[in-house]
């Protein structure tokens, strides 16, 4: 596919210039962002998914023990 970009002519000297200098062209250089771009936002949307459903399954597994009746130096003998 075939995307036309308005770009100044002074970013796209020092773009191609870098571009020379990593041994690709300015499309190359465009397309490795554009494709981690791509891979990150991936990335995030699976990490959103994971955490959503480890909240839920903490929330489906909560357990209710009643009331506490004792005191935290209750659980330990002081001598």
């Amino acid at each position: 596919m075939n995307v036309t970009l308005s770009i100044d002519e002074k970013l796209v000297k020092e773009i191609r210039k870098i571009a020379v200098e990593r041994d690709t062209t300015l499309t190359g250089l465009i397309r490795e962002y554009l494709q981690e771009l791509a891979a990150e936002h991936a990335k995030s949307g699976r990490k959103r998914r994971e955490l959503a459903a480890l909240e839920q399954s903490f929330n489906e597994l909560q357990i209710s023990v009643g009331e506490r009746t004792w005191k935290r130096e209750d659980l330990y003998e002081r001598s």
